[in-house]
This record gives structure tokens, C-alpha cells and sequence, in this order.
């Protein structure tokens, strides 16, 4: 297997995933390297609204906006911290640019500002993050556990969560619920 980078993508958790963490997740890939891969999970909710967010980290928070936005279970990687992929890149303290659109950022300020409806036009906000080792991932690939596509900005941003994965999989062409937990194990 070559080398692939898996920047920019989806990971979509097959049914062979169904008792891990990760079961019928739908992962946007930040970044893809020769020391791993880190991605955020886009499709699993926290019972914590950014209102909520913000209150624990004392950050205070003039926009009414933000009180419908929930924040998303990134991953099961330092989930005391925050993660937030946003459009556009931006100039922030601590930004991970990854492609001319986007960015993760892990710095307050950008919550600062998006508490005070100037922070950037998209944002999803995480906490905790998705890691793979060296190697891992292709591993993982290799043994049918994710299925991977080119990620598509709509579906981070403006489709409800309770619809990312379908989306994603209809990148592919497939549908989510006539996979089976057999795949690949003929």
C-alpha cells in the first residue's frame, strides 16, 4: 500500500467498528503525515451547548447565537481540550491551516471571538481529538475498518448531524445501512 494522505477527508467507521468508540462515526481528517493522523469526529454531539462552554471557561458571551450550538465529541484524545475547525483559515494564535479554506485552531481566542460573533464564518467546535500513530491508520485501513472519500465542506458545516454519516457515505455511493459487519472477511 503506498503512501496516501488522508488530509481533507472523511473516515467513515465501518460495521466492523460497531463496539469501539468510534462506531458509526464520520471523521474529518486535519492532518495526514509520515508521524500519523489527527481528525475530528463531525457527527456526535456533546450534552454541552457553547453557551455551556464558555461559562466553564469564563469566557463571557454576547451573542445569543451561540447558545443553539452544540459541541461535538472530537475524539478520545485530551477531551479537556478544544478543538475548532472553522472557515475561513484566519489569523489566530495556534492554527493548523489546513487547506486554503480551512483551519483548526486549539487556541482561546478564537472562542473569544466567536463569543463575541467575530469569529469566523463556520466553526464547529470539538473537544478531545481523534490520534493515529505512524502508520496506524493505513493499518486500520487495510483491515476494512474505515471507508475514506474526499470531504465535502457542506457536510461539516450546514447538514444536521443526524445526517453527516449518510451524506458521507453517498459520497461514495454507498449506503451506511446495507454494509454489513462481514466486509472484507469473505
Amino acid at each position: 500500500m503506498g503512501n496516501i494522505d488522508l488530509t481533507h477527508h472523511f473516515l467513515m467507521a465501518m460495521p466492523t467498528m460497531e463496539n469501539s468508540f468510534f462506531s458509526r462515526t464520520v471523521i474529518y481528517i486535519c492532518e495526514h503525515n509520515d508521524q500519523g493522523a489527527l481528525g475530528l469526529v463531525i457527527n456526535r454531539s456533546m450534552d454541552l451547548s457553547l453557551t455551556g462552554l464558555f461559562k466553564q471557561l469564563g469566557i463571557a458571551c454576547k451573542d445569543t447565537l451561540c447558545n443553539q450550538s452544540t459541541v461535538f465529541v472530537g475524539g478520545p484524545v485530551q477531551v479537556d481540550c478544544g478543538f475548532v475547525l472553522h472557515k475561513p483559515v484566519g489569523k489566530w494564535q495556534s492554527t493548523l491551516a489546513i487547506n486554503h479554506e480551512l483551519g483548526m485552531t486549539t487556541s482561546l481566542d478564537i472562542l473569544k471571538a466567536i463569543a463575541n460573533a467575530e469569529g469566523p464564518e463556520q466553526t464547529l467546535v470539538a473537544m478531545g481529538y481523534a490520534g493515529w500513530a505512524a502508520g496506524q491508520i493505513e493499518h486500520e485501513m487495510a483491515q476494512n475498518d474505515w471507508l475514506s472519500v474526499p470531504a465535502n465542506i457542506e457536510i461539516i458545516f450546514d447538514l444536521p448531524l443526524e445526517k453527516r454519516l449518510s451524506a458521507a457515505m453517498a459520497l461514495l455511493g454507498v449506503d451506511y445501512n446495507q454494509l454489513s459487519g462481514d466486509v472484507g472477511h469473505a
